[in-house]
């Protein structure tokens, strides 16, 4: 055979051949990969590895402490794309959304910063008075860091999963966390329990505790959708 022979171009129904094959080749090779006791293993390895990776994310975010919010909501977003599309840049994901949530969020992030720590100062004030109205007088304190921890939640995962959408944010985000006493209920109880089920590693609480809420409440958001 010549070598001008030999460097011809494929036909057309060659052309065709040679790329179905390598898509079937690609298909079977995914397959491959993601049956059997190793693939499943390797997603639920993801399911630890990208929440933990977000809540990494996060803490170095919200070391300037009226950043949180605005974080919480980044870590949602990059979350959500993850088990939306597979983004696996979860990290990366989460600091590149951050400036655009901050944008929005910055003014309502300062509030929602010195709220917590007012309600905080009345709950230790309250506690060493001997007056009885002082009990139900922290009750409602109490209450009122539940539903303020709770809506922060849902207003940061309906932040992250409809970014374009900013001025629905805070009455989607009142329907997530209040339109339903169970979901409202479950919200409250991720927050509670999060940390505190990552006990056990020693910056589980740090790593887990932003990014476990968010995704419960991703859930919720996605069987509502």
């Amino acid at each position: 055979m010549s070598p001008s022979s030999r460097l011809a171009p494929l036909a057309p129904s060659d052309e065709r051949r040679v790329r179905r094959i390598g898509t079937d080749e690609r298909a079977v090779r995914r397959n491959g990969e993601g049956s059997g006791w190793a693939g499943a293993a390797l997603r639920g390895l993801e399911f630890v590895a990208y929440p933990a990776l977000a809540g990494v994310a996060f803490c170095v975010l919200a070391v300037g402490v009226v950043t949180w919010l605005p974080a919480l909501a980044a870590v949602a977003a990059a979350l959500d794309r993850w088990q939306r599309d597979g983004d696996s840049r979860v990290f990366t994901g989460v600091l590149g959304a951050f400036p655009r949530f901050w944008r929005a969020l910055w003014r309502h992030a300062l509030v929602a910063t010195a709220a917590p720590v007012a309600m905080l100062c009345a709950i230790a004030f309250l506690a060493g008075r001997p007056e009885p109205v002082a009990i139900p007088l922290i009750a409602v304190q109490v209450g009122g860091l539940a539903a303020f921890a709770v809506y922060h939640l849902a207003l940061a995962v309906v932040a992250g999963h409809d970014p374009a959408d900013a001025a629905s944010w805070r009455r989607r985000a009142l329907v997530l966390a209040f339109g339903s006493p169970r979901r409202g209920l479950t919200l409250l109880a991720a927050v509670v329990l999060a940390p505190v089920l990552a006990l056990p590693l020693a910056v589980g609480p740090l790593l887990f505790g932003p990014s476990l809420p968010v995704l419960c409440g991703l859930a919720f958001l996605e069987k509502r959708g």
